[in-house]
C-alpha cells in the first residue's frame, strides 16, 4: 500500500474548540476530503494512524477538516503531520490533467533548446500551475498551459514543451 500512498496536504494549526484541523491543502478541491474518507496522517518519527474524515471545509489557503478522534488536546499534536491518502480511493483525472506527484520527477524537453531539466515542483497560482525545471544550467518556470505543454508521456517520464520566447 506504501507505493500508492501520495500527500494530499499537511496539517498547519488548530481550529476552535473541537479539533479542527488547519490544512494545506495539495488538492484542487476541499471536495476531494469528502465525508469518510481515510488518511494517513504522517508524523515524523512516529507511527502511522489512519483517520476518517468527519467534516471538511474550505478555508483562505486551504481547508478545516475534522477528523474522527480528534480532539482539541490531539489535533495539537498533529501540526506538521502530512496527510496521505491511497490513490485507489481518489478518481482517475480527466484526460490532460494529471496528479502532481506524477508530474515531479519528469524529465521536460523543450522542443527547440532541448533538455531543460527535471519537474522538482509545482506552484500553484490563480490561473494556471507553473512546473519549476531544475537540473539543467539555470532553474526554468514553465507555465502549465496547453500553448506551452505539447505533450505529457507518464510512461517514458517526459514532459514535451514549446517554450515562449523570453521563458
Amino acid at each position: 500500500m506504501e507505493n500508492t500512498l501520495f500527500t494530499l496536504g499537511q496539517v498547519t494549526g488548530v481550529h476552535g474548540l473541537k479539533g479542527f484541523l488547519k490544512i494545506r491543502s495539495f488538492a484542487g478541491s476541499v471536495a476531494t476530503f469528502r465525508q469518510g474518507l481515510d488518511l494517513v496522517v504522517r508524523r515524523t518519527g512516529k507511527t502511522d494512524q489512519l483517520y476518517e474524515v468527519v467534516k471538511a471545509s474550505p478555508r483562505k489557503k486551504g481547508a478545516l477538516l475534522l477528523l474522527s478522534g480528534v480532539d482539541r488536546d490531539v489535533a495539537e499534536t498533529l501540526v506538521g503531520a502530512e496527510l496521505l491518502v491511497d490513490r485507489s480511493v481518489l478518481p482517475e483525472p480527466e484526460e490532460d490533467t494529471y496528479f502532481w506527484v506524477d508530474l515531479i520527477g519528469l524529465r521536460v524537453m523543450d522542443q527547440t533548446l532541448g533538455l531543460l531539466g527535471r519537474i522538482d515542483s509545482v506552484i500553484e497560482t490563480g490561473s494556471n500551475d507553473v512546473f519549476v525545471v531544475k537540473g539543467g544550467e539555470r532553474e526554468v518556470l514553465v507555465p502549465g498551459l496547453a500553448s506551452v505543454v505539447v505533450r505529457v508521456d507518464l510512461e517514458n517520464g517526459e514532459m514535451i514543451i514549446n517554450l515562449p520566447e523570453g521563458l
